[in-house]
């Protein structure tokens, strides 16, 4: 895979350091990653880059974490993305990493909360990959 869009900013909401070390690794030809290591940080991350004019177009997000788990944070971004009048190809494209791979958890944040995708931990670069391309992302 080569990078087409270098200057991708990437968000990357882990609180599981050889996670975050292990992303990081896959994304980092493809953008500028930052970390957040629960969905608090995540959401004021994704204010401060807003606010700075410079988006996330990616956010790579686990679901169990402390302080304010995935779900909870991935339906505040979007509830923020829908307050900013956003349309959907001009939201940040999010994808939920996890070891639940259980219905609810599926169910819920795909249908109720928006995950762009859902994959299963332990990740697999290629099927990261393939959804990087199918949302244009490489």
């Amino acid at each position: 895979c080569e990078p087409s869009m270098p200057d991708s900013k990437i968000l990357i909401v882990e609180d599981d350091p050889v996670s975050q070390e292990y992303l990081q690794a896959l994304l980092r030809p493809y953008g500028d990653c930052r970390l957040a290591a629960n969905g608090r940080e995540a959401l004021e991350a994704f204010q401060n880059a807003w606010h700075r004019a410079q988006p996330f177009e990616l956010i790579c997000m686990d679901i169990m974490m402390p302080v304010m788990d995935g779900q909870t944070a991935l339906k505040e971004i979007r509830r923020l993305e829908n307050a900013m009048g956003l349309v959907a190809k001009d939201r940040a494209v999010v994808i939920m990493t996890t070891a639940l791979e259980d219905a609810h958890n599926v169910d819920e944040a795909l249908y109720r909360g928006g995950a762009s995708s859902y994959i299963l931990k332990p990740i697999n670069a290629d099927l990261l990959y393939e959804d990087l391309q199918r949302f244009g992302l490489i």
